[in-house]
């Protein structure tokens, strides 16, 4: 098989420069991707400038659609949600749809409608809390901004453009242990509407908060204040992602959960053998994962039911043969797992230890916070015995509750066979996580043989 790898800016890969790739540069990729993508509109929108290179086309969901046998397609509704499709040599009635789902949000700090605030002679900016993060981890930390603004364009019409500030910004400052004396027995507790909000700079007498936010903004994006409508703008951290470790087996960035996942399965569907199979292959990545998923482009949405049916339907796939195809579908929800962490080994079931670089993680839960059934259990363990990588199984601790994924609300909305898997991962949540880079490399294998087999 060949791995394509070009790392020049933000082009990650091209069809005319084929390069075997190691698994360093798989995980090196996988850094770029997320400090391309400090939001899930860029992440998108970084995503979409790979398709370009592989002769991807996009499709409008205000059209109607045309499609042929191996054409390469997406489709992105409301900029932060994509969903990537290769129509099959087959009908869909005959092979079904393979489909990988992740998301690309993650849980952090999101700036409030009306941010700008000053206390002290300092300008703060609100934020709100997004999902669930560790908020200790954002404190001393290099932050900034980026995400995506409304506007009125000069035709009077709303549009919306990306904006992504490369310096750090803002900061969200401890408190000196000398007026917090018990920090380090009791942890870093922060208030949420009164000590989140972050420092931007010092205001003069003379400065009003909103107005110097506002030409703030107009400086960044070169649109006049007073069009400026809207936004969704996130907290990131502008510390670029590193492989670390003594033989830089392991890797450190923000939002690997779940931007890792998106990139595996990116990679894997991006390859040669991949795109000349005769089955129909999709690869959903979903906002809004973080908060439940209940929303227009969200995974328990119709985002992903609606392209499906316009597939059946460009293709002359009648209702009935439709509901064939999905009996015949299988799916894999792609998100991070919990790695045990030698620290904290009371947070695990001692039967169910996952370890980094040891191989990708079948999820288990009797209680369907996972989609996983032993049929696909065993689906995915087959790919990954074909694929020649190892695999392990999670099950979380009785006395603890149990996350869930975009798993059981895509399989129960499509009544498709699903399996959840994911790669190990340390401090889920943290602005700063960490994973194995041989698991990336065996997670792409793995997705890669789903793709195939």
């Amino acid at each position: 098989m060949t791995w394509i790898f070009k790392n020049v800016q933000n082009v990650f890969w091209t069809p005319t420069q084929g390069k075997i790739m190691t698994a360093t540069q798989q995980a090196q990729q996988l850094l770029d991707f997320i400090d391309a993508s400090p939001s899930p509109s860029h992440a998108v929108n970084t995503i979409e400038t790979q398709l370009a290179a592989f002769d991807f086309s996009k499709l409008d969901e205000t059209e109607k659609w045309t499609l042929y046998a191996r054409g390469r397609y997406y489709v992105v509704r409301d900029d932060s949600s994509i969903i990537v499709f290769v129509c099959g040599q087959k009908p869909i009635v005959d092979t079904g749809f393979k489909l990988i789902g992740a998301h690309t949000d993650s849980p952090g700090l999101r700036i409030k409608p009306n941010p700008a605030t000053a206390m002290d002679g300092l300008l703060r900016l609100g934020v709100e809390v997004y999902g669930g993060p560790i908020l200790a981890t954002f404190a001393d930390r290099d932050l900034s901004l980026a995400g995506r603004v409304s506007y009125k364009n000069e035709q009077g019409k709303v549009a919306s453009q990306l904006v992504k500030c490369d310096k750090p910004l803002l900061r969200l400052p401890n408190l000196a242990i000398h007026m917090n004396r018990t920090v380090n027995e009791d942890g870093l507790k922060l208030h949420k509407q009164l000590e989140l909000p972050l420092i931007l700079t010092r205001l003069t007498e003379e400065q009003l908060p909103t107005a110097y936010f506002s030409n703030w903004l107009q400086q960044q994006l070169s649109i006049e204040a007073e069009r400026i409508l809207s936004w969704d703008l996130a907290v990131y951290d502008t510390q670029k992602g590193v492989l670390w470790g003594a033989d830089n087996e392991f890797y450190a960035d923000s939002q690997l959960d779940n931007l890792a996942s998106c990139h595996a399965a990116l990679l894997a569907l991006l390859d040669d053998t991949v795109l000349q199979t005769d089955s129909t292959l999709v690869c959903a990545f979903f906002d809004h994962e973080e908060i439940g998923s209940e929303s227009h482009k969200g995974a328990d949405g119709s985002f992903l039911a609606d392209v499906l049916g316009r597939i059946a339907l460009a293709t002359q796939t009648d209702s009935e043969d439709f509901c064939r195809a999905l009996a015949k579908s299988t799916m894999i929800s792609a998100d991070m797992a919990h790695a045990y962490q030698p620290s904290f080994p009371m947070a695990y079931d001692p039967d169910h230890k996952v370890l980094v670089n040891q191989g990708p993680v079948i999820k288990v839960n009797a209680n369907q916070r996972y989609s996983t059934t032993s049929g696909s259990d065993a689906l995915f363990a087959e790919c990954c015995e074909l694929a020649g990588v190892p695999y392990q199984k999670y099950s979380h601790r009785n006395d603890l509750g149990c996350g869930s994924t975009i798993g059981p609300m895509a399989s129960s909305r499509l009544g498709i066979h699903c399996v959840d898997v994911g790669n190990p991962l340390w401090a889920m949540h943290s602005i700063r996580e960490s994973a194995g880079v041989w698991d990336h490399h065996y997670l792409i294998s793995a997705l890669r043989q789903f793709f195939i087999r």
